[in-house]
């Protein structure tokens, strides 16, 4: 019975790669020769090694060697099978690995963890830079300014810096911001007036991004901390009471001249009582009725928030903002702050700060059908930061990790310094 010879040489097959740019290269054909029996049929095939590649799978049918799909099923039925790779050998244990019974296990999750496409095929969560809102400090100078407790963060210059900053960041896939000025000393007031001059540093930065960059989402922070000369988030009595109604009121137009100047979105982080409601009743009332709200819905008393202050340099004068930011001993109250909030007529829900809090972040998205955010606070980012200089921790693992958490337990957006640093990672760059 004559046979055909065909000679195939080890084979390169396409690599690919998982989401974690690892690469996996397929099996390669470890025999030079493959006979098939053609059931009788003289057929002998003069070529040279023919050498399969994935991109080349047409040329790579038997057909275009002269077997038809009849013949190689032939060959198969006959018993002559090409030849494949054997079977791999079983890893050997170390030495003094003990010779054990196999457990009796009807399940072992392990199975599913074995390699990097199966791990991949089944996460739960996905990261994203879709997910990050980038915060960026500016300044009225030229120059940026370094902030000494965050390193790598800087006060932006609102006319060049933070165009430069943006353009990054949308370079790799980040196009939501929020600002946060650092306003002069001498415009401050206890009534914190700047805060809706729509002349502002605030206002002159979004009108200058939207010129720049139309589909840019502009997230804006709504409170009188960074404009007011006590360095509270509402206008101080007297006796050191923190005025709620009047300082809604002040918030009220802070809101209005932001969202004139362009604002996507804006943020109150004050905390007073039926703010929500009172911006969106100015908001529509201004004509401005597709603006969202984020709210700070659960907003604690942290010390968490250091560096932050300080690249605003916006501390309290005197006592501290525990009359109205959350005890950081609370959980259940979240639930009051969230359902006023939604009630209200907020769009976003938020939690400050992240990590430590994860189970209020989870709280509100278990309650809430509202879109969740998360903010990775100036103090969270500072720690990585310190401890990847020390080489304590790993900064980027570290990092990703984090921000991995803060989506797992159930943040749609996060906050974060990293946001740029981050998604550079998600996208394969080297910092």
């Amino acid at each position: 019975m004559a046979s055909t010879m065909i000679s195939v040489s080890p084979s390169n097959f396409a690599t690919i790669r998982d989401v974690k740019c690892q690469s996996y290269t397929g099996l390669k054909m470890n025999s030079n020769r493959v006979y098939f029996n053609t059931g009788g049929m003289n057929k002998k095939i003069q070529s040279s090694r023919f050498v399969i590649k994935a991109s080349d799978e047409k040329e790579a049918s038997l057909k275009k060697l002269g077997l038809t799909d009849e013949e190689c099923e032939a060959a198969v039925v006959a018993g002559n099978a090409p030849e494949v790779p054997p079977v791999p050998p079983v890893p050997a244990a170390p030495a003094g690995t003990p010779l054990v019974s196999s457990l009796p296990l009807n399940k072992r999750p392990r199975r599913n963890r074995k390699s990097p496409v199966l791990r991949a095929a089944f996460q739960e969560t996905q990261l994203s830079p879709a997910n990050f809102v980038y915060p960026l400090f500016i300044h009225e100078g030229q120059e940026d300014t370094p902030i000494g407790a965050m390193p790598g963060c800087y006060r932006l210059g609102w006319r060049h810096g933070l165009l430069e900053e943006v353009s990054k960041a949308r370079d790799v896939g980040v196009n939501s911001i929020v600002l946060f000025p650092k306003v002069p000393d001498a415009l401050k007031t206890p009534t914190g007036d700047e805060s809706y001059n729509e002349n502002g540093l605030v206002p002159r930065a979004i009108r200058l991004l939207k010129d720049k960059y139309p589909d840019l989402v502009i997230y804006t922070d709504v409170a009188l901390d960074p404009y007011s000369s006590d360095g509270h988030d509402g206008i101080v009595r007297e006796d050191g009471v923190i005025m709620n109604d009047e300082t809604v009121h002040q918030l009220c137009k802070q809101a209005v001249a932001q969202a004139r100047a362009g604002a996507d979105v804006v943020s109150p982080s004050d905390m007073m009582d039926g703010r929500v409601g009172a911006l969106r009743q100015a908001l529509d009332a201004a004509g401005f009725p597709d603006v969202s709200i984020m709210s700070y819905t659960a907003k604690y008393a942290s010390a968490f928030y250091g560096p932050f202050r300080e690249a605003l340099d916006s501390n309290p004068r005197f006592g501290d903002k525990k009359t109205y930011q959350m005890n950081p001993a609370n959980y259940r109250e979240a639930l009051v702050e969230a359902r006023a909030d939604e009630a209200e007529g907020a769009d976003i829900l938020l939690v400050k700060p992240g990590l430590p809090y994860l189970d209020i972040v989870r709280l509100l998205r278990d309650s809430s059908p509202l879109p969740i955010a998360a903010y990775q606070v100036s103090g969270e980012y500072s720690m990585i930061k310190a401890g990847g200089v020390l080489k304590m921790i790993d900064e980027e693992k570290v990092m990703m990790e984090s921000l991995m958490c803060l989506r797992r337990a159930g943040a749609d957006i996060i906050l974060t310094y990293f946001a740029l640093q981050a998604a550079r990672c998600l996208c394969g760059e080297k910092r």
